[in-house]
Parts: structure tokens; C-alpha cells; sequence
């Protein structure tokens, strides 16, 4: 099996997924292109996914579409590390080389972008962009909470129709594989959609005199995916390092003190790079040039993240608004502010 994850041509053209084609590509290639390229042309789609492509176009574009905001969710966990989930379009995937590594790193893209693809689509459902499905139609009737009984109304997220496709479709490769890397992909794309359903709130609306509240209306609701990117953050911090069982089926903790993962947990085979340096091989981009805190003591310190080779220092220019006043009525009036600060970024290897 070729290691590399489904690929993540997200923003790429077809003629660079085409130049790319010996290297094994799927569903993360879509963004831009039309359903039926992106179905029929783009390498690397096993013929489940592309069955399931052909016969809805309009989920696969809001499939593309959502992968912006699981990227950019990715990047917000990370931003302060030596990894930051950093994209490069000048690759055949915007991760290039990382992921053919079993890391730790890997295993959080693949629960986050797991993720993405059952809360976009749920999101898509609940706002009737998607013929194929709509609001929760199991939600109907009367039920009960720890308040009392309510009625079920308004829409709620079919995040359990979402899930289904996402299983569906996104672990389709990965069942046809079944090797070690394949049961650790398919392990954790499940602990991402169970992330994505953790977080289902019940929300209501009162009715009754006087706002009373004997009566209420209520509806299940995915909580913002910022939610989701802080439990999976968590899991990766967590994250089990493992072997595969004697049977082929499943794993056994790496190392005797550590716990057997869980459903919930992130699972990875081998140790990460250090990120410190520029290296092809390993996908690391290294931490030359990035952004430094000079007073932390935290992953973001130059110390830290310039792995001791020093940083530089640069004075800017920052505008900023101050000294804002009400005005009646209605309107806000600022000075803009200018202040001189430094920049520290860490020097690169040498």
C-alpha cells in the first residue's frame, strides 16, 4: 500500500494531480474541480468512493468546500508549535510528505478531516443545501430531559445520516487496503466523527404565559466545530502509540505501562521528527523563519521553537484602533494608534 493519506490537492489543479499520479490520491484531492472530473479523473479513488461521487455530485462539492474550514481548524490547534499543520500547494498534497509517517500528527489530520467531512455535511443537511437529506426526521413527537418533557421542533442535525456517508465514503479506501497503516486511519477517522456527535447540545425555545416556560420546543444542534479541533487537540496529546494485535485486528499498547486505547483515542505507530529542520524525507518544513516568543516559556518560546539555533529580531510598525468614545447615537469614533514592536523569528539552519 502506498502510504500517503487520500490526498489533498484541495486547492490544486487537475494538471498537478495528473503530474503527481504515481502517488496514491482520493476525496482529499476535491476543492474546485466539477463532479464529474473529479470523479472519473482524479487517481486514487478506490470504486466505492467513486460510485458514491458520481451519485451525489452536490455532497462531494460540499465536501470540497468544508475543507477549508477543517484545515484552518487544524492550524488554529497548532499554531504556536513547531508543526503547525502547515499546507504547501507546491506538492502533490498540501501536507506533502508528512503523513507517509504514522504519527501522531497524521493521526490528528486524519480524526480532524474525518471530522470536517460529517459536520460539513450535517451543516449542509440542516440548511437544505442537499436533496439527498435535510433536518433529523427520527426528531418528532415528545420526549424528556432532566427539565421535563418537551416537544421536538425547529431542525435538528442529522448528524447521524452525516456520519454514515462519511463512513461510507471516506473509509472506503481503507477497508480495501486492511493493512497495519489502514486500521490505524480507519481507528482514527472513527474517533474523529464520534468527536463531531459528542458535542450535540439540546437546544430549546420557551413558550407559555409570560415567558414561563411550560412549554418547550427543542431541537439537537452540533456545538461550533472550534469544540471538536479542542477534544481532538486533547486526544492528541494523548494519543497511544501502538502495535498491531497478533490477529491482525486491532492493537495493543507499544509499550506495557501504557493504556489500551479506546474508541475515543488517537492511535499512532512511530515517533515524530522534531520539526526543527527542513527535511524532504520526513515532510518537516522545519521552524526557520517562524514567529517566536522571546518572554514564553511555552512551546512558543525561541528556545523552543528555534530548537537553540537563535532568533532574530525586527522592529515594525503596528496600527491599531484607541481611544474609542460613544457617540450619540449611534456611532463609535477611534484614534488610530501607532506603536513600534519587535519581532522575533527564528533563525534558520546553518
Amino acid at each position: 500500500m502506498n502510504l500517503l493519506p487520500s490526498g489533498i490537492c484541495f486547492y490544486v489543479s487537475v494538471a498537478i494531480c495528473w503530474l503527481t499520479a504515481e502517488v496514491d490520491a482520493s476525496w482529499w484531492y476535491m476543492g474546485t474541480l466539477g463532479s464529474q472530473v473529479m470523479c472519473d479523473n482524479i487517481p486514487g479513488l478506490v470504486n466505492k468512493q467513486r460510485q458514491l461521487c458520481r451519485q451525489h455530485p452536490k455532497v462531494m462539492q460540499a465536501i470540497g468546500a468544508g475543507m477549508k474550514d477543517w484545515i484552518l481548524e487544524c492550524q488554529h490547534q497548532f499554531h504556536n508549535h513547531r508543526w503547525n499543520c502547515n499546507t504547501t500547494a507546491r506538492d502533490h498534497n498540501l501536507f506533502g510528505r508528512l503523513l507517509l509517517r504514522s504519527s501522531r500528527e497524521a493521526a490528528f489530520v486524519y480524526a480532524i478531516s474525518s471530522a470536517g467531512v460529517v459536520y460539513t455535511l450535517a451543516r449542509a443537511c440542516s440548511q437544505g443545501e442537499l436533496e439527498s437529506c435535510s433536518c433529523d426526521p427520527t426528531k418528532k413527537g415528545s420526549s424528556r430531559d432532566a427539565k421535563g418533557s418537551f416537544n421536538w421542533g425547529g431542525c435538528s442535525d442529522h448528524v447521524e445520516h452525516a456520519m454514515r456517508f462519511s463512513q461510507a465514503f471516506v473509509d472506503a479506501k481503507e477497508r480495501k487496503e486492511r493493512d497495519a497503516r489502514a486500521l490505524m486511519n480507519l481507528h482514527n477517522n472513527r474517533a474523529g466523527r464520534k468527536a463531531v456527535k459528542r458535542f450535540m447540545t439540546l437546544e430549546c425555545k420557551c413558550h407559555g404565559v409570560s415567558g414561563s416556560c411550560s412549554i418547550r420546543t427543542c431541537w439537537l444542534a452540533m456545538a461550533d466545530f472550534r469544540r471538536t479541533g479542542d477534544h481532538l487537540r486533547k486526544r492528541y496529546n494523548g494519543a497511544v502509540q501502538v502495535v498491531v494485535n497478533q490477529y491482525g485486528t486491532g492493537f495493543t499498547a507499544a509499550h506495557a505501562h501504557f493504556k489500551r486505547p479506546s474508541k475515543n483515542d488517537l492511535v499512532y505507530f512511530e515517533d515524530s521528527p522534531d520539526y526543527c529542520i527542513r527535511d524532504h524525507e520526513s515532510g518537516s518544513m522545519g521552524t526557520g523563519g517562524r514567529i517566536c516568543n522571546r518572554t514564553s516559556r511555552g512551546v512558543d518560546s525561541c528556545e523552543v521553537m528555534c530548537c537553540g539555533r537563535g532568533y532574530d529580531t525586527s522592529r515594525v510598525s503596528r496600527t491599531t484602533k484607541c481611544e474609542c468614545k460613544f457617540h450619540w447615537c449611534c456611532a463609535v469614533h477611534c484614534r488610530d494608534c501607532h506603536q513600534q514592536i519587535d519581532v522575533h523569528t527564528c533563525k534558520g539552519q546553518t
